[in-house]
């Protein structure tokens, strides 16, 4: 009777031991299942969140002007998250956000001929923001030979990067952005070329 009895314990030891060990296994496998989901689930939603809108225009002035396309797209969505009717409160206009007077000396260094009294309106279609945009970073780039200086100056301006390069603030090179005194500016700087890897690393 005893012996029965220890027989039927064990046998209920057992069956709990087996379940416990089922039951983790299964959720290992659940977890290891949802693991594998998971790896390919950041990639498409990246490729949703970094989205590559206006390709036909980056592509061809990316070419055109000798810029990395990621480059502008992660300029173009610090700027104005590929909204081409965005406005800021300094009067930028569209998806690589132009000042007016930019882009008139930046024209005069295209095939563009664009009125002064129709600009505004024209800054806000996609092939001709990112055609001047597209220049304008380009000669930014070649100024000043590294992408971290050019996207600085794209900010904050030519005459205030340059004194900063003069004061020894920044480097010329590049290599100290992250001393950059304009918080917006250094936000700016660190997002874009976060950005910048990001949608590199997307292709």
């Amino acid at each position: 009777m005893v012996k029965k009895i220890k027989e039927k314990e064990w046998l209920k030891l057992f069956i709990v031991n087996i379940t416990k060990k089922q039951i983790v296994t299964v959720a290992i496998i659940l977890i290891l299942c949802i693991l594998i989901a998971f790896l390919n689930i950041p990639i498409r939603i990246q490729k949703i969140i970094y989205k590559k809108d206006y390709e036909e225009y980056v592509q061809k002035y990316a070419q055109e002007y000798n810029v990395d396309e990621n480059l502008i797209y992660a300029l173009i969505k610090a700027e104005s998250n590929f909204n081409s009717n965005a406005k800021s409160s300094k009067d930028a206009i569209g998806l690589m956000q132009l000042m007016e007077s930019t882009a008139q000396d930046v024209c005069k260094k295209t095939d563009l001929q664009i009125s002064s009294d129709e600009l505004s309106e024209k800054l806000l279609e996609p092939d001709i923001n990112i055609n001047i945009g597209t220049k304008y970073l380009s000669i930014l780039i070649q100024k000043y030979g590294n992408i971290e200086i050019a996207i600085t100056a794209y900010n904050a301006g030519i005459g205030t990067v340059d004194n900063w390069i003069e004061k020894g603030i920044i480097n010329s090179d590049g290599s100290n952005v992250e001393n950059i005194p304009y918080k917006e500016t250094n936000n700016y700087v660190r997002k874009i070329l976060r950005d910048y890897k990001i949608y590199t690393n997307l292709e």
